[in-house]
This record gives structure tokens, C-alpha cells and sequence, in this order.
């Protein structure tokens, strides 16, 4: 006897079925994370990055968004990140995500995260910035070793 299709969930209906199953009672329940979950090495995240703000002109109707949030419940965490790589957001850190996108896009992805966050009793936050190009040149790295005016206005090079 074949087996039935694997049904998919959205986002909403996979953190109500966690809802229902009283999972999120428990907060200090441990996870194994999943290798998705990893982060790139940090050559790769700034590579992404550059792509980013290097690539081409960006049309009037689309924006650089920063996705940051603060979530207790490891599965719901994990959900969310899916989530957000699943609709082209770039992991920055392991909870600080860079998307670039047009305003109805963000929209749709602002909109469920909303949903998310009310599906369940919790105080996380989750924080999304609107981040222009003159911004992003304003913006100073602390720790790691990066120059963050590097990734924004690379040098220039002539070789002879």
C-alpha cells in the first residue's frame, strides 16, 4: 500500500500545531540543531552581502530590509529561520537575517511573522528595519574581524 502524500503546512499552521500540541509549555526544552540551521563561514556571509549592495541598480520599488528577532521556543525559532530562507532572506547571524526585496514581498513576510508572533502566548520580539544603501555605508562592525566600509565601497584596484 503506497504511502499518502506528504501534506505541507505554511508557517501558520505549523506553529498552531506546535501551539496545540502544548510543546510551548515547556521553555527550557533543549534541541539538536538542524545543519540547515548553521550559519556560512563569514567569507560566504560577506560575499552574499556584497552581492547585495554591488549587484545592480536597484529598482525604485525595492529595498533592503533587516530581519532581527528574539524568539525563546527553539521550534519555533527554527520554523521562523526556515521560513525566512525560504523567501530569499540571507543569514547575516544566527538571528539577524538581510533580504532584499520589493515593498509587497516584505509586506507578505512582515505580515506573517505577525501572525507568528499572536498565534501563541510569548514575549519575543522580532524587528524589522528598512535599511537604504547610505545607511548600510553608516553602519560600524564591532567584533569580528570585518571592515564593514569594505563590503559597502570596496577599494578600488588597477592592475598594470
Amino acid at each position: 500500500m503506497p504511502k499518502p502524500p506528504k501534506k505541507e503546512f505554511d508557517l501558520k499552521e505549523r506553529i498552531q500545531k506546535i501551539r496545540d500540541s502544548g510543546i510551548l509549555a515547556q521553555p527550557d526544552q533543549k534541541s539538536i540543531l538542524d545543519p540547515e540551521d548553521e550559519l556560512l563561514p563569514l567569507s560566504g556571509r560577506i560575499e552574499k552581502i556584497l552581492n547585495i549592495f554591488q549587484g545592480k541598480p536597484q529598482k525604485s520599488t525595492t529595498m533592503n530590509y533587516l530581519i532581527m528577532y528574539d524568539i525563546e521556543n527553539n521550534k519555533v525559532r527554527r520554523l521562523v529561520a526556515k521560513y525566512l530562507l525560504k523567501n530569499g532572506c540571507i543569514r547575516v547571524q544566527k538571528s539577524v537575517f538581510l533580504v532584499h526585496s520589493d515593498h509587497k514581498k516584505f509586506e507578505e513576510i512582515k505580515q506573517t511573522l505577525v501572525e507568528i508572533n499572536d498565534v501563541y502566548e510569548n514575549e519575543d520580539s522580532i524587528i524589522l528595519v528598512p535599511l537604504n544603501i547610505s545607511d548600510a555605508r553608516s553602519m560600524k562592525l564591532i567584533g569580528k574581524n570585518v571592515n564593514i566600509e569594505q563590503i559597502i565601497d570596496p577599494p578600488n584596484t588597477v592592475f598594470l
